[in-house]
Formats: C-alpha cells, sequence, structure tokens
C-alpha cells in the first residue's frame, strides 16, 4: 500500500498565515524522507484565519523549491471558480518549476454566498456534471497541448517543462464524480473524510463506468485513491485523544461553527469525553469519517479500506491541534505501513 499526504495549511494559535505554510514546507519534506508518494494541498476560501490553504497553485511554487523528489499536486483545484485556460497555464508553470512531478487534481466546491461573489463564481448552472466534465476536459486538452488544429484554443501555449505533463485526476465525494472521472477516462480521488458511506459505492460507479478516452493523460485501466481522515500515535488510546479534535470539529462545524481548531481538551469538553478507540476491524456500512491507532492498529484500518474499495493508495488528512502531533503521526504510519525512506 503507498501513502500520500493532503495539508490544509491550519493556521496555529496565535500565528498567521506565515506559519502555517511553513508548516506545510516542513510536514512536505518530512513526508518525502519518509517515503510518502505524493503531498497535495486543498483550497478552501473566506476562513484563511483558520485554514491558510487558499491558493494551491501559488504554495505548490513554493514547495516545488523546497522538495526534490515527491509528487507535488492540488488537493483540489476547485475548477468552478476559475477559467481552464488559466488553471492550465498555472500547473504548466508548476510542471516547469518541478517537471515531471505535478499532479492537476480537480474538483469543484462552493463556498460561502460571499465568497463565491467575490470570486465570481455562478452557482446556479443548468447541468453541473456537465459543466464540470467540460471544465477538465478543456484544462487536460490545454495541459497536453491537445486541440484540434481547427480549434479556436489551438495556437495558445502554456509553459512547460518538456518532461511528463501534469498528471490529472478527478477528485470528489459522490458516486457522480465517480461517474464523471470513469467516462471520461481518469483517475480518481475519493474524499472518504467527507461522505465516508459513499466510498465504496463511488468506487463501484467509477469502474461501471470506467472508458479509456480520447482524452490526453486518460489511462487504460481504473486507478483510484481514497483520502482518509487519520491520526496515528503510539498506543490506540493515545490516538484516540489525538482523533477527539477532528471529530469536536466535526460537531461544531454541523453547528455552523467554523473556527480555529480545538486543542484536545477542549475537543475532550465538546464530545464529552474522549473518543472510544477505533476498532481494529470496521463494518463496511459504519465506516467513520475519522479513525485512529497504533501504527499496527492504523496500519491494518487502512488495510481494510483500501481492499475494500479496491485501491493501492490512501491519502491521509488529518485535523490536530499541534503541529508536531501531526508530524509524529505520519512519521509513526509510516513505520506501521513500511513505507521506504528517500
Amino acid at each position: 500500500m503507498n501513502l500520500s499526504v493532503v495539508d490544509l495549511s491550519p493556521v496555529p494559535d496565535d500565528g498567521t498565515a506565515t506559519d502555517a505554510y511553513g508548516n506545510t514546507v516542513a510536514t512536505a519534506q518530512q513526508a518525502e524522507r519518509l517515503g510518502y508518494s505524493r503531498f497535495w494541498v486543498a483550497e478552501h476560501h473566506g476562513m484563511a484565519s483558520t485554514l491558510a490553504g487558499t491558493t494551491p497553485e501559488v504554495l505548490l511554487g513554493h514547495l516545488a523549491a523546497e522538495t526534490d523528489s515527491i509528487r507535488l499536486g492540488s488537493g483540489a483545484v476547485l475548477l468552478n471558480h476559475y477559467s481552464p485556460f488559466k488553471v492550465a497555464e498555472s500547473f504548466g508553470a508548476l510542471d516547469a518549476l518541478a517537471p515531471g512531478r505535478i499532479d492537476a487534481g480537480l474538483g469543484r466546491a462552493n463556498g460561502s454566498p460571499a465568497a463565491d461573489r467575490a470570486l465570481g463564481t455562478e452557482r446556479h448552472v443548468q447541468n453541473p456534471d456537465e459543466d464540470h466534465a467540460e471544465k477538465i476536459e478543456a484544462v487536460v486538452n490545454h495541459l497536453y497541448d491537445d486541440y484540434p488544429d481547427e480549434h479556436d484554443y489551438s495556437n495558445l501555449e502554456i509553459p512547460r517543462s518538456g518532461e511528463d505533463a501534469p498528471v490529472p485526476w478527478v477528485l470528489g465525494s459522490s458516486p457522480s464524480s465517480a461517474a464523471l472521472a470513469g467516462k471520461l477516462g481518469l483517475r480518481y480521488c475519493f474524499a472518504a473524510f467527507i461522505r465516508p458511506q459513499f466510498a465504496t459505492r463511488a468506487f463501484e460507479v467509477y469502474r461501471e463506468q470506467f472508458q479509456p478516452s480520447r482524452l490526453a493523460g486518460s489511462i487504460e485501466n481504473p486507478k483510484g485513491m481514497i483520502a482518509v481522515n487519520a491520526v496515528c500515535a503510539e498506543t490506540d488510546e493515545k490516538a484516540a485523544r489525538l482523533r477527539a479534535v477532528a471529530e469536536a470539529s466535526y460537531k461544531q462545524m454541523r453547528r455552523g461553527v467554523v473556527g480555529a481548531t480545538p486543542s484536545i481538551e477542549e475537543s475532550i469538553d465538546e464530545l464529552g469525553g474522549v473518543p472510544e478507540r477505533t476498532p481494529a476491524t470496521l463494518d463496511s456500512d459504519e465506516w467513520p469519517r475519522a479513525i485512529s491507532g497504533s501504527p499496527e492498529t492504523l496500519a491494518g484500518l487502512l488495510e481494510q479500506l483500501s481492499d475494500r474499495v479496491g485501491v493501492d493508495e490512501v491519502m491521509i488528512q488529518h485535523v490536530v491541534a499541534d503541529h508536531d502531533d501531526g508530524l509524529q503521526s505520519h512519521e509513526l504510519l509510516a513505520d506501521g505501513v513500511g513505507l521506504t525512506p528517500r
């Protein structure tokens, strides 16, 4: 099983975006040393005092200079906010900065109405899936210079490294995004930390709908990855305490409270106690939004999940109050899974 990381650039207590980005760089460098396959950064808007990951195309350029070999990508760039040509230009430039190691993770999401207005986003399109598919195709055609000669865009050029073009991934959290990825013949990453209950069905739909396409960057056979909220510590009990932060954050979000990441003790108070440790075996219909465990326990859980949905790569996301806890989690999990350090 391969492991990867997606990072949201959370702002530390009493910190700034500068601190958040410094932590993201440190996390990427550690992931590279430990043997993680790829490092992606997220895109969220309108709450930068909490999450500084607003512009993956900018942050990835800095990460390209601070790392040597790990694949870098967006988890995701939100296509409903931008023109496909501009997205392709950004990722072409990233490819020139880090030749042959850029992933273009393409997704969609609406934020608050105010943020969407500020971004110039049309929230109500006639056919959202068709619109999204057209934008993905346009990005890929620009990235691979694959518009036919008679097309208006055939002479538009983007920056290139001369090595492999950025690899397109479709990202989503529903069977509809899985179907779209399958019909386009592209790689697919499912966000189980958003809707874990749809994970198995999404990958079934992806494989049912998969067809190699004429689209440049498409693949011959389905290839998927699943993103999971998971945190590791020396023991199952310690890991459950760390997981309290993710569970308390989710509970607050359901109440409409979006703020700074709570501490472990604040999270335990919010939940009314320390969460139970994650069982070593989970029922397929009851996979939670966040899991935790010792290196052995968590490695076993991720193996179960990857086998269940039929993928060989798991991307780790976590919500922790302390950056050092996050680094230790990645290190312990790498050891538990048996990653080969670079």
